[in-house]
């Protein structure tokens, strides 16, 4: 009688060869994004470090040389009511570009959401269109319509109101601000409409909630978080704002962007204008992560 088969006989050893296309699955992704880590590294991390390390050299104004180690820089500006002053003119007014641009921007997106095509392609196309055009341009061009021999103070005379000083104002720099900025406040809204399902609307208004309510109630809690990003792109470039804040804030209204560049071009002295940068940055990053966690936890509240 013959011996009994085993049920299954031992799987073979792998052959040393088999591992191979697994690892370069493992390793494709790193691959893949090692040249945009690169670029990240050498165009943005690079000179960051750079700017920070020139922030602590010394500087001498009679020879213009820099070198040594010093926080005197820091200090100067953090102690210095002027620096302070910009510092916190800058953040107001960045902040009032920001609300007034989540103000239009919103339901700016949520009608062009509900629009129909071509209407939405075309109106779309016409959010986008001042990004074709130079913000120097368009500072130019408010410069213009704001001057003393503007039209806007023509209509003013005629009026019988009298010319005003629109330039070189508070007011001048946030309209403008505005202008520039609200396509970005528009564009991540829009996104966020169009992931939400036009449903959930309907449902809240077949419960006998009116319009204004599901907008507010229904439809503004899930879409903060195209808000949100919205609002922190808008709040970065304009906090770091330079061409209209110097073509349209003159020389008495600066901003934090136009004090560094005074102090790299004007007095020549780079580790103060690299420091009033490195400070901008980290306050920058302190208010911007704060408001990302504030608004991020209200969401998460209300979404659950």
């Amino acid at each position: 009688m013959s011996a009994a088969l085993p049920d299954s006989a031992p799987a073979a050893p792998a052959a040393p060869g088999d591992e191979a296309p697994e690892r370069r699955m493992r390793s494709a992704p790193l691959f893949l994004s090692a040249p945009a880590a690169l670029l990240f590294v050498a165009l943005v991390l690079t000179p960051l470090f750079l700017t920070a390390l020139l922030s602590f050299n010394q500087f001498d104004y009679a020879t213009g040389r820099t070198g040594g180690f010093t926080l005197e820089h820091y200090l100067s500006v953090l102690t210095d009511e002027y620096y302070l002053e910009i510092f916190f003119r800058t953040f107001r007014i960045s902040a009032l570009a920001t609300a007034i641009c989540v103000v239009i921007g919103v339901p700016e997106a949520y009608i062009l959401s509900r629009m129909g095509n071509p209407w939405r392609s075309v109106f779309l196309l016409v959010i986008l269109a001042p990004l074709l055009v130079s913000v120097v341009v368009r500072a130019f061009g408010w410069s213009m319509l704001l001057g003393p021999e503007g039209p806007v103070n023509g209509a003013l005379i005629a009026l019988g109101i009298g010319r005003m000083k629109l330039l070189y104002t508070e007011g001048t720099v946030v309209v403008a601000l505005v202008h520039v900025m609200l396509p970005f406040m528009v564009i991540p809204v829009w996104t966020s409409l169009q992931k939400l399902d036009p449903a959930v609307e309907q449902a809240a208004l077949s419960f006998g909630a009116s319009r204004g309510t599901a907008i507010v109630r229904v439809v503004a809690p899930q879409i903060l978080p195209g808000i949100l990003s919205g609002s922190l792109i808008v709040f970065g470039l304009s906090a770091s704002a330079f061409a209209i804040p110097g073509l349209l804030g003159g020389r008495r209204l600066k901003m934090v962007a136009t004090v560094v560049y005074d102090q790299y071009l004007s007095d020549l002295n780079w580790p103060m204008g690299a420091a009033v940068a490195v400070i901008l940055l980290a306050a920058n990053l302190i208010i911007m992560l704060t408001y990302h966690r504030v608004v991020e936890g209200h969401y998460r509240r209300r979404l659950g």
